[in-house]
């Protein structure tokens, strides 16, 4: 959907995998809404116009003809980000498209948590959730009655990273840790069990694809973007 149209109705798309980035969706250029659709280099490249809203090169093909026309079998790709609302079957997607091979696991956990920021205690728990993601360091989601939220202030941000966030409507992998809060190694400082968390554990390879859990986030609530002072 864009600026209240649907501009691709596809049962014939294509994931493509490429080594350091998200998974991306290719489709039958067929599939798409030609009369929404003006060139901006012939049989390449093409602005998505409805009314007054446009998106610049939002669909690229590397060679042929105009996305819409003809019996082509060949497969184009839409800018994901320029898109308003994407469904999969009838589920919304947001962030990225789904990789079917990264795995999201929950573990309940009787750990000893604790999250500061100068010196001060923002949360404590003895029960959090512990998220193990593809990729990514451990994430620790401490309950909301474990947590000082009157020390935090909302953000705009959904689906993005300020210091903390929650999951009111996960994906059905993050379930276990709805209702809970987790905070960034780096921007506050977390303890467990006495020992520090930094991002990337010493001697530990980063790897090239980082996911930084927006997966997971997908239907979050605002993000917590910094400490009040006082």
């Amino acid at each position: 959907m864009f600026a209240g149209e649907t501009v691709l109705d596809s049962r014939c798309g294509k994931m493509l995998h490429r080594t350091g980035t998200f998974p991306t969706w290719l489709f039958p250029l067929e599939d798409l809404r030609d009369d929404l659709l003006v060139a901006a280099e012939p049989g390449r490249r093409w602005t998505l116009r409805v009314g007054d809203c446009s998106a610049h090169d939002a669909v690229t093909c590397p060679t042929g003809r105009r996305p819409g026309r003809g019996g082509t079998a060949r497969h184009g790709q839409v800018d994901y980000a320029v898109i308003d609302r994407w469904l999969e079957e009838d589920d919304p997607i947001y962030a990225h498209p789904r990789d079917p091979y990264h795995r999201v696991d929950v573990r309940s956990s009787s750990r000893h948590v604790t999250v500061r920021h100068g010196g001060r205690v923002i949360a404590e728990s003895r029960r959090p959730k512990l998220l193990f993601e593809s990729s990514n360091p451990i994430r620790y989601y401490l309950p909301f009655a474990d947590v000082r939220i009157e020390l935090l202030q909302l953000s705009d941000t959904v689906s993005e990273c300020d210091v903390a966030w929650s999951l009111p409507h996960p994906l059905p992998e993050g379930i276990a840790a709805a209702e809970h809060v987790g905070c960034y190694p780096g921007k506050v400082n977390i303890d467990v069990d006495g020992q520090p968390i930094t991002e990337w554990p010493s001697g530990s390879r980063r790897p090239e694809r980082s996911l930084s859990c927006p997966r997971l986030r997908q239907q979050c609530a605002p993000s917590y973007r910094s400490l009040r002072r006082g």
